[in-house]
Order: C-alpha cells, then sequence, then structure tokens
C-alpha cells in the first residue's frame, strides 16, 4: 500500500506480481479500485456554455448517454488545468445534466477553479454542481470485461452488445445475496486501452458487487493495483496529469488537439482559445504551431524514467522523459516525453541519458499497444 491523492492505494495484490497482473489484464480482466477520482454532476441551463468555456469541447453536440475525454483550460493561456471525461445524462432540454470524472490529485485545484468559473457567471444563471463525495467508482477492464459484467445483470438489463465505448447506461447489478442494487452508472471505457467499463456504485453496495464478480469469477478476474494500472496506461499512450500533462501544457503540445472539433476551431470562446488555436497551424500556413510535442519512446538498455533527459546524437538537449517503465506487453522499455519540433516525427533517432549514460532511443507512433475498444459498427477495433 502506498499513499496516492490523500488515499491508501495498493500497488498490487500477493497473488501476482505486477507485471503478471498487467499480462492477466490484457489476456482476461482486472478489477481496479478507483474510488479515489473525483466525480462531479453538474445541471442546470447554463451548464453547456459553461463547459463550453472551460473546454474546448462542442458540449452542445454531446448525445445523452455519450461521453467524450476533454480537458480543463486556463484562461488566457491555454494550460491544462485536469483532464477529464464529461458524460452528458438523459435530463430534460431545459436543465441538462452531466456527469464528470476530475483526477483526485487534483482535487483541490479543480474544485477551487471550477468555483470561481461557476462564480463568474451571471448571478441569474440557474446552475447545480455537486461533487459526489459519497459514490464509489470500480473499473473492469480486459477482453473478457463484458462476459463478466454480464454474469451479475438482471434480466431486463440492457444488452452490453449494443453499449459501445464512449456510452453509458444506468441499471441494477446484482449483489452477493442475489438482491438488486439501485441502477449504477455502467461507462463503457478506461485507462487501460481494453475494453472494459467504469462502473459508480452507490458506497454501500459496493463491496457486495465486487464480491459477487470476484466470486461467479474465479478464472478469469483478478484485483490488479496502481502498478499494472500505470503500466497498462503507458502503453495505450495515455497521460497521467502531474507527469504527462501539467498547468503549463497545451493540449496541441501534448498531441490532444484532436479534442478540439472543428465547430470550436471554427467558432473559438473557450478558455485559452487565443493560444490554442493558432497553434493548431503551422507558421507555414499562418499559425504559430508549438514548440514541443509528446511523443512516444522505445529505449535500448536500461528504462527511463520521469526526468531523463532526450539529447541529439551529438549530446544537444531535445526534451524531458515524463513517464517510462518496461513493458510487459512488448518485453522492451518505453517512454513518453516532449522533444522540441522537429524531432517529433516517428522513426527519429535520439538519445535518453539513463543514469549518466546516454542511451539509443527512436521516437514511435502511440499507442504503444494497439487498443481494443469496442466501437459502434466496428466491432473490436484498435484505436
Amino acid at each position: 500500500m502506498v499513499p496516492f491523492a490523500g488515499y491508501s492505494m495498493p500497488v498490487q495484490y500477493s497473488d501476482l506480481s505486477v507485471g503478471d497482473s498487467h499480462k492477466w489484464t490484457r489476456e482476461k480482466a482486472s478489477l481496479f479500485d478507483v474510488g479515489h477520482m473525483v466525480q462531479h454532476h453538474l445541471s442546470g441551463p447554463s451548464s453547456p456554455a459553461l463547459l463550453e468555456l472551460m473546454t474546448p469541447t462542442a458540449i452542445s453536440a454531446l448525445a445523452p448517454n455519450h461521453s467524450t475525454l476533454s480537458c480543463l483550460l486556463h484562461p488566457g493561456t491555454g494550460g491544462i488545468v485536469d483532464d477529464t471525461v464529461i458524460t452528458r445524462l438523459p435530463s430534460p432540454a431545459s436543465s441538462p445534466s452531466f456527469y464528470i470524472v476530475t483526477n483526485a490529485a487534483c482535487r483541490a485545484k479543480d474544485l477551487a477553479y471550477l468555483s470561481s468559473q461557476i462564480a463568474s457567471l451571471d448571478p441569474s444563471a440557474h446552475l447545480t454542481h455537486t461533487v459526489l463525495a459519497s459514490q464509489d467508482l470500480i473499473a473492469l477492464q480486459g477482453p473478457l470485461s463484458a462476459s463478466i459484467l454480464s454474469s451479475i445483470l438482471s434480466p431486463d438489463a440492457p444488452s452490453l452488445q449494443t453499449l459501445y465505448f464512449g456510452q453509458c447506461a444506468s441499471f441494477p447489478l446484482q449483489l452477493a445475496n442475489g438482491a438488486l442494487s439501485p441502477p449504477c452508472l455502467v461507462s463503457r471505457g478506461g485507462y487501460t486501452g481494453e475494453d472494459g467499463f467504469e462502473i459508480s456504485i452507490p458506497p454501500e453496495h459496493t463491496t457486495s458487487i465486487t464480491e459477487n464478480l470476484m466470486r461467479k469469477n474465479p478464472e478469469t478476474l483478478r484485483l490488479a493495483g496502481l502498478g499494472a494500472r500505470d503500466s497498462l496506461r503507458l502503453e495505450a499512450g495515455m497521460c497521467l496529469y502531474g507527469h504527462d500533462l501539467d498547468d503549463s501544457t497545451t493540449p496541441v503540445e501534448a498531441g490532444l488537439a484532436w479534442i478540439v472539433p472543428k465547430a470550436r476551431r471554427t467558432s473559438g470562446g473557450f478558455h485559452g482559445a487565443e493560444a490554442i488555436l493558432p497553434q493548431l497551424k503551422t507558421k507555414k500556413d499562418g499559425g504559430t504551431g508549438v514548440a514541443r510535442r509528446r511523443v512516444g519512446l522505445v529505449i535500448d538498455g536500461a528504462p527511463a524514467r520521469e526526468g531523463a533527459e532526450i539529447v541529439s546524437d551529438g549530446g544537444e538537449p531535445l526534451g524531458t522523459v515524463t513517464s517510462g517503465c518496461p513493458s510487459p506487453s512488448l518485453g522492451t522499455n518505453i517512454a513518453m516525453g516532449y522533444v522540441r519540433s522537429g524531432w517529433h516525427k516517428a522513426g527519429t533517432e535520439v538519445g535518453v541519458l539513463v543514469r549518466g549514460k546516454r542511451r539509443a532511443a527512436r521516437v514511435v507512433r502511440m499507442p504503444f499497444v494497439e487498443t481494443r475498444y469496442v466501437r459502434e459498427g466496428g466491432g473490436t477495433a484498435p484505436g
């Protein structure tokens, strides 16, 4: 157990090493306790406008029971306050409702940011923001996740075959005693690159639901901790706030330009648009471009950790590693970091200083391991 964002969290469980837990998740399924994540509910007529001010997402185009990755942004600079998943819940058009998940390590900063943004609205704006402090969250991840979750569905629950990546639904789950829980919000997605579900549960039923999942699936489901979660997300090319993202980094620098849809590139109107929109175009095309970019690296020899310097063949500093580990799936050392623009193209040869020694490395496209999300119209498809 280790301290993490004010919680005591398991790095691993006694039955599997971190590497074996990682491989189990890729081959079968694992259950992660992610109750440290901060869950929010935002509702009211002004909620879409507020979200479209704080993020570059086209909230007005988000359908009910659909989710999207986004970023809360600083005014002016466009730096990332936090990355977040925003879900539009079924609600009357006159009072839209959203479920939002943010990072535990950013709890104090995010709540201060959200409070200041809400306070800046016209006093007549009708808006309700609630932190779901008592709500638990678990993540079921791996290629067998759907069949495992199906083992505790009630007969009248919606079919998981029509619940796709980036979608959600609310329905009861079977408890260990055979009774049904109140409706739980089940979202298809996760932080491993595998198919999976994140399940928001009333806290009095979390233990019973978890025990029932484990009891009914003894050959296919294991508990997993922070160690496997970190190596899985890195293989999937996913960022960890405070390491790969921070207040000084914009979505374009972070390789997240795709979260700014075409409509927002035209209309702007979000925090930091004056910095972010010019970054989307190179200087040749009339923009400013960016001076640095997030890249994936495959490294020879010893693994590179956060803070390791990335250099050219001649030793010229190019950037810094922000996350790195041995890849259990690939059997090689992988990392992500930021390098000077021009050195970011796949296949570029660079070096990484590990304990004072230069290790050969090359820039590669991410994800390192193909994602296997179940997408609408495409079955299980690489992402």
